[in-house]
């Protein structure tokens, strides 16, 4: 355990509230820019996976284009933006805003959290956690990389053209649009944290590299069908666009599954061995 001072609950309440504190500042510093400069932010983030130009829907018509397959170039997305509430537009503005400081401020709410947890932790517990802080950071921003440009697009695109009937026209409302936006963009994020999981679960005994390997079948039948859930068209370049990152994701938390484990029986044996040699 760590040999600083012992502290009261009431001392470590004080603490969690500094760090707490210091973390909704760093949001809110961004949340305050992201607000003034909201209509820059709409028209060329918040929307931009709406447009037919948006780099994505370019690299997919590039892909159709040279593999020869129609339909992957995406010409126009038929769908009206509405905002049918009296505050729809200011609530969403301050949810944008809200989210765009959130990821922007990340790493340092991730140590923040980080330098309340550290004392409390034994020193190969923080040997073991060196650099976890950089690793979620990483992940979560690929994620979020990940969900703008990857899944956000491709939903939006599917949503936009599904039609049960022409008598119906997609007139989406705002906090819907901005809602489903942020929820795979956040959602992705959160989902790229599963090597870190994988981590920690593999360092407690709870997962080991065997267990996922004999549900990889399972992983790669729900890895499909949310690929093609999303994908713009029925086919293997737009599908692979979307299955094979979240497939990689998958293999490497196996590989760093196998690490863990490799790495403790090491220690265990060196452990081990340690202890012969008093004898």
């Amino acid at each position: 355990m760590s040999e600083e001072k012992e502290m009261s609950f009431l001392d470590h309440l004080e603490e969690l509230r500094w760090h707490v504190v210091r973390s909704l500042t760093a949001i809110m510093v961004f949340m305050f820019i992201a607000f003034f400069a909201a209509p820059w932010i709409f028209d060329n983030i918040i929307f931009a996976p709406a447009k037919p130009n948006f780099p994505s829907f370019h690299i997919l018509c590039q892909l159709g284009d040279y593999f020869g397959i129609d339909g992957l170039c995406v010409k126009q997305i038929p769908f009206n933006i509405q905002s049918r509430y009296m505050t729809g537009q200011f609530t969403m503005l301050f949810t944008a805003a809200f989210v765009i400081g959130l990821i922007i401020a990340f790493p340092y709410v991730i140590w923040e959290l980080w330098r309340f947890i550290r004392p409390g932790l034994y020193n190969k517990e923080r040997k073991v956690s060196r650099g976890a802080v950089a690793a979620i950071s990483f992940l979560f921003l690929s994620g979020v990389l990940f969900g703008y440009y990857v899944m956000c697009p491709m939903s939006i695109w599917f949503f936009a053209t599904y039609s049960i009937s022409p008598v119906i026209q997609n007139e989406f409302d705002i906090t819907s649009y901005v809602g489903t936006v942020v929820g795979l963009v956040i959602g992705s994020g959160l989902l790229f944290q599963l090597p870190v999981v994988v981590y920690f679960l593999t360092q407690i005994g709870i997962l080991t590299p065997k267990f996922m390997r004999s549900y990889r079948k399972h992983a790669i039948v729900v890895i499909l069908i949310i690929g093609a859930f999303v994908t713009p068209s029925p086919d293997a370049i737009s599908l692979m666009v979307v299955s094979v990152p979240l497939y990689i994701l998958y293999e490497g938390s196996i590989f760093v599954s196998a690490y863990v484990l490799r790495k403790r029986k090491k220690e265990e044996e060196a452990e081990f061995q340690a202890e012969q040699n008093k004898v």
